[in-house]
Formats: C-alpha cells, sequence, structure tokens
C-alpha cells in the first residue's frame, strides 16, 4: 500500500498559452465550462465556495453554479447559513472550479451580494416540489437531534403547501462579481500553465502568467 506523499500524477492532457486563451475571462470561463459538460466530466457545475467570518476563520463549502453573465457567478443557497451569516459580515468570497478529468482549475474572487427578488423567485419555483419543500425543511447549518427532524418538518410543509410552496424568506441567490480570476492547467514536470486576469480601473482587465 502505497504512503499518501507517494501518490503522483503526471498532468499532460492539454495547455495554456496566453495567446490562445481569450482575452476576457469570463469567454475563457464558458469555453472550459462547456468542455467540461461536454466531456461528461462528474459535476462540471459543482464549486468550492470559500468565505470568512467575523472571527476570521475560513470556511469552505461545495455549492453548484446556477447561472454566469457579465454580472458574475450566482448560486442559490440559505440566507441564515453559516456562509450566509459570513457573507452578510463579510462580502468578499472565492470560488473555485476543479476539473479533474480534464486538469484544470479556475479560481474566482470577487465581492458578494444578493440577487433580485425576482431572480430568487423564478429559480426557487423552477427547482422540483421535493427540493422546495426541502428549503423549508432544514435549518442549514444549526444543530438538530437527528434526521427525524428534518423528515417531520418536511411532512409538515408538504402538508401546508401542497403543490405550490413559497420561496422562504431566508432563501435565495447570490451574485459574485469577479475582480481576479485564475486559470489552471496541469502541465507535466509540475510546470503547469496558470493564467490571472485582475479587474482595472477602466473595467478592462489584465492579463499575467503565474510561476506554478
Amino acid at each position: 500500500m502505497k504512503s499518501i506523499a507517494e501518490l503522483r500524477k503526471s498532468y499532460e492532457r492539454a495547455e495554456l498559452d496566453e495567446n490562445a486563451s481569450h482575452a476576457a475571462p469570463l469567454q475563457q470561463f464558458e469555453q472550459w465550462l462547456q468542455e467540461a459538460i461536454h466531456s461528461e466530466v462528474p459535476e462540471p457545475n459543482a464549486m468550492t465556495l470559500a468565505t470568512v467570518g467575523s472571527d476570521l476563520r475560513p470556511s469552505t463549502r461545495v455549492v453548484l453554479i446556477k447561472g454566469y453573465d457579465e454580472r458574475g457567478i450566482v448560486w442559490y443557497t440559505n440566507y441564515e447559513s453559516r456562509k450566509g451569516r459570513e457573507l452578510a459580515g463579510n462580502p468578499f468570497a472565492a470560488l473555485q472550479f476543479h476539473w479533474v478529468e480534464l486538469e484544470r482549475v479556475v479560481r474566482i474572487e470577487g465581492v458578494v451580494e444578493r440577487v433580485s427578488v425576482e431572480e430568487s423567485d423564478a429559480y426557487f419555483h423552477s427547482r422540483p416540489l421535493d427540493s422546495r419543500i426541502g428549503a423549508w425543511a432544514s435549518p442549514q447549518s444549526e444543530v438538530i437531534a437527528g434526521r427525524t427532524v428534518l423528515m417531520t418538518n418536511a411532512a409538515k410543509y408538504a402538508a401546508q403547501f401542497m403543490l405550490q410552496p413559497p420561496r422562504p424568506p431566508h432563501w435565495g441567490g447570490y451574485r459574485l462579481k469577479p475582480d481576479n480570476w485564475q486559470f489552471w492547467q496541469g502541465r507535466k514536470s509540475r510546470l503547469h500553465d496558470r493564467l490571472r486576469y485582475t479587474l482595472q480601473a477602466d473595467g478592462g482587465w489584465l492579463r499575467e502568467r503565474l510561476a506554478p
């Protein structure tokens, strides 16, 4: 049995060159995301969200991207969860996509804001019924006595709302507005390709290569 220190992989699938990459990071991200989807990697829409609490302790969790455009990256969650509370106190956060099979990582940093009520309502009502009931049933991040609490809550709200649960006031979307992107492509001999895009005062993007 190998020790964990002996686990190694040679990255040789692709390369990331400044001249071949997009000048705007959103277009580069869209290309890579679509390639991940078409390659059928597991959950290409999964991203790690990092926040920092008032105690300055960082925390991470995996959430799912639900939209993106020039305004930023969108996901939905419980506003009263740990991440929601931390974002209320410190709106700066980071996202990371890791497409292992493609040997690629995308890192995104910026400030986070809530999406509009209309956006949250529209997405909530597009979800499966069980997921809409689940948004009511789970007091996310709170200590509960057991799974029975969730099942009891789900049964209660299903009976209360039937087929038309409204969006809970404590549930909705966030949008991270990027000011820094990094694209990492694994390369042989650990000489990886790493491009950083930094938002400039005029709204343009400065593209630079970083040492791996």
